[in-house]
């Protein structure tokens, strides 16, 4: 299978039962998305996207409703997208992505988290190159109704580099600039992806022993607890004998 898939995978697995935040992340996502190309759907692909993915986390339709009134209403928070690059112990690169409406108080905990776990806070754009951004898109392999492999081809025409599956999800994944072509050949198709994103996938990983790997995932649930991370992503090579470690 392709790294993407095995990447984000092994992370779901160390991650599984990190979802209390979901709807707000979400929340988050609409506001910046009304914020950007307005409250319609019909007319901006960001929010039907986010309303994608507000579908298949289950979110309720009367809060997706109400989470897109309140970022169109005048008193609307203003949130800004930032992203912040450190170390955890063993060199791991964590990139960390924001959405806060308070840049001083996010600043001060991402760096405070970094230093309670002995990792460190870098310059932004030290550790970039590690990450490629791609787009991701999880289809559930059931509702795929034509020949597996005329659906493949339908997909690298959209622009996919990988098409992945296992025995229930199919991950396929797009280079940054092939996101929209991607969403629109699925729409195209009469297709619904269960979620839509754009994620940072590191492109090599790096090895720790298994107190570094504790750690590091004592560091990861830190920020992922607080209010202003929407993502966090990290180039630690997960193994089965570290899950069980855990």
């Amino acid at each position: 299978m392709g790294r993407a898939f095995e990447y984000r995978k092994a992370s779901k697995m160390a991650r599984w039962d990190k979802m209390a935040k979901t709807f707000s992340k979400i929340g988050k996502d609409i506001a910046l998305a009304v914020k950007a190309g307005g409250p319609d759907p019909d007319s901006n692909p960001s929010l039907r996207r986010c309303m994608q993915n507000a579908k298949g986390a289950n979110m309720p339709k009367d809060n997706v409703e109400r989470a897109i009134k309140k970022a169109s209403g005048v008193d609307a928070e203003h949130y800004e997208e930032i992203t912040y690059e450190g170390y955890g112990l063993g060199g791991v690169a964590f990139f960390v992505e924001c959405t806060t409406n308070n840049p001083t108080r996010t600043v001060a905990n991402v760096r405070a988290i970094f230093n309670k776990f002995d990792g460190s806070l870098g310059k932004n754009g030290e550790l970039a190159f590690i990450f490629d951004r791609k787009g991701i898109f999880s289809i559930d392999k059931s509702s795929i109704k034509m020949d597996w492999d005329d659906f493949e081809m339908e997909m690298i025409d959209g622009g996919a580099e990988e098409v992945d599956s296992d025995h229930e999800e199919v991950m396929i994944t797009t280079a940054f600039e092939d996101f929209g072509a991607l969403s629109h050949k699925l729409e195209e198709l009469g297709m619904e992806a269960k979620s839509a994103e754009l994620e940072r996938i590191p492109n090599n990983s790096k090895e720790v022993t298994e107190e570094q790997f504790k750690v590091n995932m004592k560091m990861l649930d830190r920020f992922e607890e607080d209010d202003d991370v929407q993502n966090v992503y990290h180039n630690m090579e997960i193994t089965d004998a570290l899950l069980d470690s855990l």
